[in-house]
Protein backbone atom coordinates (compact mmCIF):
# COMPACT_ATOMS: atom_id res chain seq x y z
CA UNK A 1 0.00 0.00 0.00
CA UNK A 2 1.57 3.27 -1.17
CA UNK A 3 1.43 6.30 1.10
CA UNK A 4 2.17 9.98 0.60
CA UNK A 5 2.97 11.56 3.96
CA UNK A 6 2.98 15.32 4.62
CA UNK A 7 4.31 16.62 7.95
CA UNK A 8 6.54 19.65 8.46
CA UNK A 9 8.14 18.52 11.74
CA UNK A 10 11.12 16.38 10.80
CA UNK A 11 11.17 14.15 13.88
CA UNK A 12 7.46 13.34 13.64
CA UNK A 13 7.66 12.83 9.88
CA UNK A 14 10.62 10.49 10.25
CA UNK A 15 8.89 8.60 13.05
CA UNK A 16 5.73 8.13 10.98
CA UNK A 17 7.76 6.91 8.02
CA UNK A 18 9.48 4.32 10.18
CA UNK A 19 6.21 3.25 11.80
CA UNK A 20 4.38 2.81 8.50
CA UNK A 21 7.27 0.99 6.86
CA UNK A 22 7.42 -1.37 9.84
CA UNK A 23 3.80 -2.29 9.09
CA UNK A 24 4.47 -3.02 5.39
CA UNK A 25 3.38 0.32 3.93
CA UNK A 26 5.40 1.74 1.06
CA UNK A 27 6.25 5.44 1.49
CA UNK A 28 5.90 6.90 -1.98
CA UNK A 29 6.89 10.35 -0.68
CA UNK A 30 7.39 12.13 2.65
CA UNK A 31 7.11 15.90 2.20
CA UNK A 32 6.99 18.97 4.41
CA UNK A 33 5.23 21.72 2.43
CA UNK A 34 1.91 22.27 0.68
CA UNK A 35 3.35 22.64 -2.85
CA UNK A 36 5.37 19.43 -2.40
CA UNK A 37 2.23 17.64 -1.25
CA UNK A 38 0.23 18.84 -4.25
CA UNK A 39 2.89 17.59 -6.66
CA UNK A 40 3.28 14.25 -4.89
CA UNK A 41 -0.45 13.54 -4.86
CA UNK A 42 -0.82 14.46 -8.54
CA UNK A 43 2.23 12.61 -9.81
CA UNK A 44 2.45 9.55 -7.56
CA UNK A 45 -1.26 8.72 -7.17
CA UNK A 46 -0.89 6.98 -3.79
CA UNK A 47 -3.34 4.57 -2.21
CA UNK A 48 -3.72 6.90 0.77
CA UNK A 49 -2.47 10.31 1.91
CA UNK A 50 -1.58 11.06 5.54
CA UNK A 51 -1.57 14.83 5.88
CA UNK A 52 -0.92 17.38 8.61
CA UNK A 53 -3.56 20.13 8.52
CA UNK A 54 -1.00 22.92 8.89
CA UNK A 55 1.89 22.96 6.42
CA UNK A 56 4.28 25.63 5.12
CA UNK A 57 4.22 28.10 3.59
CA UNK A 58 1.06 29.43 5.27
CA UNK A 59 0.98 27.16 8.35
CA UNK A 60 -2.80 27.63 8.47
CA UNK A 61 -4.79 24.94 6.68
CA UNK A 62 -2.44 24.38 3.74
CA UNK A 63 -2.31 20.60 4.13
CA UNK A 64 -6.06 20.23 4.38
CA UNK A 65 -6.72 22.41 1.33
CA UNK A 66 -4.16 20.48 -0.72
CA UNK A 67 -5.84 17.22 0.28
CA UNK A 68 -9.33 18.54 -0.52
CA UNK A 69 -8.18 19.73 -3.95
CA UNK A 70 -6.59 16.34 -4.60
CA UNK A 71 -9.92 14.67 -3.75
CA UNK A 72 -11.68 16.97 -6.19
CA UNK A 73 -9.15 16.09 -8.89
CA UNK A 74 -9.25 12.40 -7.99
CA UNK A 75 -12.62 11.63 -6.36
CA UNK A 76 -12.41 9.11 -3.57
CA UNK A 77 -8.69 9.61 -2.88
CA UNK A 78 -8.32 8.31 0.70
CA UNK A 79 -7.06 11.04 3.05
CA UNK A 80 -6.22 10.81 6.73
CA UNK A 81 -5.74 14.26 8.27
CA UNK A 82 -3.66 14.84 11.40
CA UNK A 83 -4.19 17.87 13.62
CA UNK A 84 -2.79 19.17 16.88
CA UNK A 85 -6.21 20.31 18.07
CA UNK A 86 -9.85 19.67 17.23
CA UNK A 87 -10.81 22.04 14.42
CA UNK A 88 -14.53 21.57 13.77
CA UNK A 89 -14.50 23.48 10.48
CA UNK A 90 -11.71 21.28 9.12
CA UNK A 91 -13.55 18.10 10.04
CA UNK A 92 -16.73 19.34 8.36
CA UNK A 93 -14.83 20.26 5.19
CA UNK A 94 -13.24 16.84 5.07
CA UNK A 95 -16.62 15.11 5.31
CA UNK A 96 -18.45 17.51 3.04
CA UNK A 97 -18.41 15.48 -0.19
CA UNK A 98 -20.37 12.68 1.48
CA UNK A 99 -17.99 9.90 0.44
CA UNK A 100 -15.79 7.63 2.49
CA UNK A 101 -12.04 7.24 2.53
CA UNK A 102 -11.50 10.04 5.05
CA UNK A 103 -10.13 10.32 8.55
CA UNK A 104 -9.31 12.98 11.13
CA UNK A 105 -7.03 12.12 14.03
CA UNK A 106 -5.42 14.20 16.72
CA UNK A 107 -1.64 13.91 16.64
CA UNK A 108 -1.60 12.41 20.12
CA UNK A 109 -3.31 9.39 18.58
CA UNK A 110 -0.25 8.51 16.46
CA UNK A 111 1.61 7.44 19.60
CA UNK A 112 -0.76 4.48 19.77
CA UNK A 113 0.86 2.63 16.88
CA UNK A 114 -1.83 -0.03 16.53
CA UNK A 115 -4.67 2.48 16.50
CA UNK A 116 -2.90 4.77 14.05
CA UNK A 117 -2.01 2.00 11.61
CA UNK A 118 -5.56 0.66 11.83
CA UNK A 119 -6.89 4.13 10.97
CA UNK A 120 -4.62 4.39 7.91
CA UNK A 121 -5.75 0.98 6.68
CA UNK A 122 -9.42 1.75 7.32
CA UNK A 123 -9.26 5.02 5.38
CA UNK A 124 -7.29 3.42 2.54
CA UNK A 125 -10.06 0.81 2.27
CA UNK A 126 -12.66 3.55 1.78
CA UNK A 127 -13.90 3.80 5.36
CA UNK A 128 -13.82 6.60 7.90
CA UNK A 129 -11.60 7.03 10.94
CA UNK A 130 -12.63 9.93 13.12
CA UNK A 131 -10.89 10.66 16.40
CA UNK A 132 -13.33 10.13 19.29
CA UNK A 133 -12.56 13.62 20.64
CA UNK A 134 -13.34 15.14 17.25
CA UNK A 135 -16.63 13.28 17.02
CA UNK A 136 -17.57 14.17 20.59
CA UNK A 137 -17.05 17.89 20.04
CA UNK A 138 -18.78 17.93 16.67
CA UNK A 139 -21.77 15.97 17.84
CA UNK A 140 -22.07 17.82 21.13
CA UNK A 141 -22.21 21.13 19.33
CA UNK A 142 -24.81 20.02 16.82
CA UNK A 143 -26.82 18.11 19.40
CA UNK A 144 -27.49 21.41 21.12
CA UNK A 145 -28.53 23.09 17.84
CA UNK A 146 -30.37 20.48 15.79
CA UNK A 147 -34.02 19.78 16.53
CA UNK A 148 -34.09 16.66 14.28
CA UNK A 149 -31.52 15.04 16.52
CA UNK A 150 -34.04 14.99 19.32
CA UNK A 151 -35.78 12.20 17.41
CA UNK A 152 -32.88 9.86 18.12
CA UNK A 153 -32.85 7.75 21.25
CA UNK A 154 -29.76 7.70 23.50
CA UNK A 155 -28.87 4.27 22.11
CA UNK A 156 -29.20 5.52 18.53
CA UNK A 157 -26.93 8.46 19.34
CA UNK A 158 -24.40 6.02 20.77
CA UNK A 159 -24.59 3.84 17.65
CA UNK A 160 -24.17 6.87 15.40
CA UNK A 161 -21.09 8.05 17.25
CA UNK A 162 -19.46 4.62 16.87
CA UNK A 163 -20.56 4.53 13.24
CA UNK A 164 -18.89 7.90 12.67
CA UNK A 165 -15.62 6.46 13.97
CA UNK A 166 -15.70 4.05 11.03
CA UNK A 167 -16.85 0.94 12.89
CA UNK A 168 -18.84 -1.74 11.12
CA UNK A 169 -22.15 -3.00 12.44
CA UNK A 170 -20.37 -6.09 13.75
CA UNK A 171 -17.80 -3.97 15.58
CA UNK A 172 -20.50 -1.75 17.06
CA UNK A 173 -22.44 -4.79 18.21
CA UNK A 174 -19.33 -6.11 19.92
CA UNK A 175 -18.66 -2.78 21.61
CA UNK A 176 -22.22 -2.44 22.90
CA UNK A 177 -22.61 -6.15 23.67
CA UNK A 178 -25.74 -6.59 21.56
CA UNK A 179 -26.54 -8.55 18.41
CA UNK A 180 -25.57 -7.34 14.97
CA UNK A 181 -29.24 -7.55 14.03
CA UNK A 182 -30.06 -5.05 16.78
CA UNK A 183 -27.44 -2.64 15.42
CA UNK A 184 -28.85 -3.00 11.91
CA UNK A 185 -32.25 -2.02 13.30
CA UNK A 186 -30.81 1.01 15.12
CA UNK A 187 -28.96 2.05 11.96
CA UNK A 188 -32.12 1.83 9.87
CA UNK A 189 -33.94 3.96 12.46
CA UNK A 190 -31.16 6.57 12.40
CA UNK A 191 -31.32 6.84 8.60
CA UNK A 192 -35.10 7.14 8.68
CA UNK A 193 -35.16 9.78 11.42
CA UNK A 194 -32.49 11.83 9.62
CA UNK A 195 -34.41 11.54 6.32
CA UNK A 196 -31.64 9.64 4.53
CA UNK A 197 -33.33 7.70 1.77
CA UNK A 198 -31.91 4.53 0.26
CA UNK A 199 -29.45 5.32 -2.54
CA UNK A 200 -26.92 3.33 -4.53
CA UNK A 201 -24.68 6.36 -4.86
CA UNK A 202 -24.47 7.85 -1.38
CA UNK A 203 -22.67 6.51 1.66
CA UNK A 204 -25.48 6.94 4.18
CA UNK A 205 -23.14 6.34 7.09
CA UNK A 206 -21.14 9.42 6.17
CA UNK A 207 -24.31 11.37 5.37
CA UNK A 208 -25.64 10.49 8.82
CA UNK A 209 -22.58 12.16 10.34
CA UNK A 210 -23.09 15.15 8.05
CA UNK A 211 -26.66 15.38 9.30
CA UNK A 212 -25.15 16.10 12.73
CA UNK A 213 -22.62 18.55 11.43
CA UNK A 214 -24.45 20.56 8.80
CA UNK A 215 -28.10 20.92 9.75
CA UNK A 216 -29.02 24.29 11.16
CA UNK A 217 -25.96 26.02 9.68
Amino acid sequence: MRVVLAEDLFLLRDGLVRLLEAHDFEIAAAVETGPELTRALAELKPDVAVVDVRLPPTLTDEGLQCALQARRDRPGLPVLVLSQHVEQLYARELLADGSGGVGYLLKDRVFDAEQFVDAVRRVAAGGTAMDPQVIQQLLSRRAAEDRPLERLTPRELEVLELMAQGRTNAAIAGRLVVTERAIAKHTANIFAKLSLEVSDDDNRRVLAVLAYLDRGR
